[in-house]
């Protein structure tokens, strides 16, 4: 059963809703990575972007997917363990050019980034970062203000 990282309860608002980024505990072993992603391909999902941290038990594999509420379901049927949490996904539109500027933006508004990784996909063409940040609301208010395009889910489903 999956238990959520995060206080935030998906809900959609007027704008669309939050990115649902996917922390997927594996065993570290050979193919374990490869059989979640022939899993999501199998249902028809697509794996938008990805940060993998291992260790030498375990590994852990972020994701942003096109289809949050596909996979949550397979992982839940497959008994395979997850977390959840909403991540903020960032438009550079000047690509990696842009990026110091946007986490300057964040530094100066005082909040820490927890996390970052790359997008495999370039929504609407831009590249974009994933950030875990510690009050997306704040947040994103504080990268709309200095005129960055933060996305919803909706952007980056398909």
């Amino acid at each position: 059963m999956a238990a959520s990282d995060s206080d935030n309860s998906h809900v959609s608002t007027a704008e669309g809703s939050p990115v649902r980024q996917f922390a997927v505990f594996l065993p570290n072993r050979p193919g374990a990575f490869v059989s979640i992603l022939d899993l999501l391909r199998a249902s028809h999902v697509v794996v938008l972007g990805l940060s993998v941290q291992d260790s030498i038990d375990n590994t852990v594999v972020r994701l942003v997917v096109s289809d949050p509420f596909t996979v949550e379901t397979v992982f839940i049927e497959r008994g395979i363990p997850f977390n959840t949490m909403d991540v903020l996904v960032v438009s550079l539109r000047d690509g990696a050019e842009q990026m110091p500027d946007c986490l300057r933006t964040l530094l100066k508004a005082e909040t820490n980034i927890h996390f970052i990784y790359p997008l495999l996909t370039q929504p609407d063409g831009y590249s974009a970062l994933a950030l875990g940040v510690e009050d997306n609301d704040f947040g994103h208010a504080m990268l709309s203000k200095a005129g960055f395009k933060v996305l919803r889910q909706e952007d980056l489903s398909r």
